[in-house]
């Protein structure tokens, strides 16, 4: 019997997603379709929602070998949308070396659009082959904010940077005017692969340097910009290796005695935590993108690292709301 609905005409894996500005000037989603194994799920919007918030997952919370997923999202004009997770994306083993596992973001952000994506870290499993692009064109006034990061695997069963391959590639574009090709900003790989080190008997571990996790976190357009610059003058105020101290010893206890500023004592604290848990982090500005690149021994000492920055500064919060940090807190 045929069935009386017309058939789909989106393949396995792809969706599509569309933000825009409601006439009560508020965001709202004007369309959203997805097919296995990819899932999306939109709460109900609430007054003081500031956001569109979307949850990107997939069907049993990770991606088989050999998975496709493609996403199209766009971010209309004046328009907020934030993305998160509900747990690491599982990227299970594949069968061989030539069984990838893909998984495609193509973002359009217009005018005065922003977009938030904070998910959790991408969990690679042992013996698995994974590559990532995510792409985003950037319209004039558009803002971005994303974190890109990736775990050693299931630590408590004792992987540790047992994958075969992980490759990550973010591509930021400025929109021009009609006519005019977009302008590459940046482009960020990242390839953690087995089977082409230079030293060949050196794996993937050993040139993680203990670390269990390593993301990047990239920032680019007006309403991202106040964070972009806490975070290079924070880099900037980091103690570097070999400073001396050369006041003498009546300038230190003088020191000792004045009060710190609520500034100073949270940096000071989160330089105790960054020691504790292993921190290690740059920060540089690139085309108008501020890009952090960040390492720790824990998922979690990296997950509380991140939130405590983005929350001291406030302005991710103040923008998109506070469901957009979920996954940092």
């Amino acid at each position: 019997m045929r069935s009386p609905f017309p058939s789909s005409s989106s393949a396995p894996g792809e969706g599509k997603l569309v933000v825009a500005l409601a006439p009560q000037k508020v965001s709202a989603l004007s369309a959203m379709t997805f097919q296995y194994p990819l899932k999306l799920i939109s709460p109900s919007p609430t007054s003081y929602q500031k956001s569109v918030l979307v949850f990107l997952l997939t069907y049993g919370g990770g991606l088989v070998g050999g998975d496709q997923v493609n996403l199209s999202i766009t971010v209309g004009d004046a328009s907020k949308l934030s993305m998160v997770t509900q747990g690491h994306t599982k990227i299970f083993k594949s069968p061989t070396r030539d069984v990838i596992t893909r998984q495609t973001l193509d973002v359009t952000i217009q005018n005065g659009a922003s977009l938030c994506l904070l998910p959790d870290p991408v969990q690679p499993f042992k013996e698995s082959v994974y590559q990532q692009t995510q792409i985003f064109k950037i319209a004039d006034e558009g803002s971005l904010c994303l974190l890109d990061w990736v775990s050693a695997g299931r630590t408590a069963r004792g992987e540790d940077w047992d994958f075969w391959s992980w490759r990550g590639r973010n591509e930021v574009w400025a929109i021009r005017p009609a006519g005019e090709k977009p302008r590459l900003l940046l482009r960020d790989n990242v390839i953690l692969d087995s089977s082409t080190s230079e030293i060949q008997e050196m794996k993937i571990k050993d040139k993680m340097q203990r670390m269990d996790i390593f993301g990047t976190l990239v920032l680019r357009g007006p309403n991202v910009d106040s964070t972009a610059a806490f975070f290079l003058a924070e880099f900037a105020a980091l103690p570097r290796i070999g400073a001396r101290d050369f006041r003498s010893q009546d300038m230190k206890d003088m020191d000792s005695t004045v009060v710190l500023g609520h500034l100073e004592e949270w940096r000071n604290a989160r330089l105790a935590q960054e020691l504790a848990d292993g921190i290690l982090w740059s920060a540089a500005k690139v085309r108008g993108c501020t890009v952090i690149k960040f390492g720790a021994r824990t998922v979690e000492g990296a997950r509380l690292w991140v939130g405590a920055m983005l929350k001291e500064e406030g302005s991710i919060l103040k923008c998109f709301g506070e469901d957009a940090l979920m996954c940092v807190r």
